[in-house]
C-alpha cells in the first residue's frame, strides 16, 4: 500500500504541473501535414496561383510540387514542437500582391517562443523576377527579406520571443508579394508558437519524474528475507 501510495504522489506532481511546463504547438497545422485547414487565404493573385501545400521528395507539378524540383524535409534546427512531416506550404504567383496566410491564436498570460522554416528552391531563384516575403507573430515582424539574398536550396529557421501580460487573441500573417513574369517562389513549414516553461515549472516536472523513477527501482527490488 505504501508503494502504491507513493507512485500516486509521483504521478500528481506530474499531473499538477503548469500547464507552461508542456511544449505543444499553439498553431493549428502549422507544419501543413492537413493541407492549408486552418489557415486564411487572403490577398491578390492575379495569375491563379494560391498558396499550396505541396509534398516533400517528389517532382510533381503544381499543386502537388515545387514544379518539378524535389523540395527535402526542413533540416533547419528548428525549435518547432512539430515534425517536419511530409508536406509544407508553397507560394509561387508571379503576380501576388500579396498572398497572405494568416491564423488566429489564442494565449494566456506567459512567455512564448514563435518561429518557422523557408526554403529557396534554385528553379525559382533562376527566374528574373524577385519577390519579397514577411512573416509576422502579434505584429512582431520574425522575417522579411527579398528572395533574391536568400541561399538556394537551404532551410532557414527564423524566431523570436514574447511575453504576453494579459489574455488574448492575436495574428499569424505569412505574405508574399511578387510582379513579374516569371518570378522567384519559396517554401514554408513548421510555423509554431509554443510556451516558455518557466523555471518553477520545469523544477516540479523534473522533480515529479524523479520521484517515480526513485518508487519504481524500489517497487522492482527484491525483497530481503532473515533467517
Amino acid at each position: 500500500m505504501r508503494k502504491i501510495t507513493m507512485l500516486a504522489v509521483g504521478a500528481a506532481l506530474l499531473s499538477t504541473a503548469p500547464a507552461g511546463a508542456v511544449v505543444n504547438n499553439l498553431v493549428t497545422n502549422g507544419s501543413f501535414e492537413n493541407g492549408l485547414a486552418g489557415w486564411g487565404i487572403s490577398g491578390s493573385d492575379g495569375q491563379n496561383f494560391p498558396p499550396v501545400a505541396i509534398f516533400y521528395n517528389n517532382n510533381n507539378p503544381y499543386p502537388n510540387g515545387a514544379f518539378g524540383e524535389l523540395i527535402p524535409a526542413d533540416n533547419s534546427g528548428s525549435l518547432s514542437p512539430d515534425a517536419p512531416g511530409t508536406r509544407a506550404a508553397y507560394f509561387v504567383s508571379d503576380l501576388a500582391n500579396p498572398q497572405i496566410l494568416s491564423q488566429f491564436v489564442t494565449l494566456g498570460p506567459g512567455r512564448y517562443r514563435f518561429g518557422l522554416s523557408t526554403y529557396a528552391p534554385a528553379n525559382g531563384l533562376r527566374n528574373a523576377g524577385d519577390a519579397r516575403f514577411q512573416a509576422t507573430f502579434f505584429g512582431i515582424t520574425v522575417a522579411d527579406f527579398m528572395l533574391s539574398s536568400q541561399p538556394a536550396q537551404t532551410w532557414q529557421h527564423f524566431a523570436g520571443t514574447f511575453t504576453k501580460t494579459t489574455f488574448g487573441t492575436g495574428s499569424i500573417n505569412l505574405g508574399f508579394s511578387s510582379n513579374f513574369v516569371p518570378s522567384k517562389d519559396i517554401v514554408i513549414d513548421r510555423v509554431y508558437v509554443a510556451a516558455v516553461p518557466e523555471p518553477a515549472s520545469w523544477a516540479m516536472l523534473i522533480g515529479g519524474f524523479g520521484l517515480v523513477g526513485l518508487m519504481r527501482r524500489r517497487a522492482s527490488s527484491p525483497a530481503v528475507v532473515s533467517a
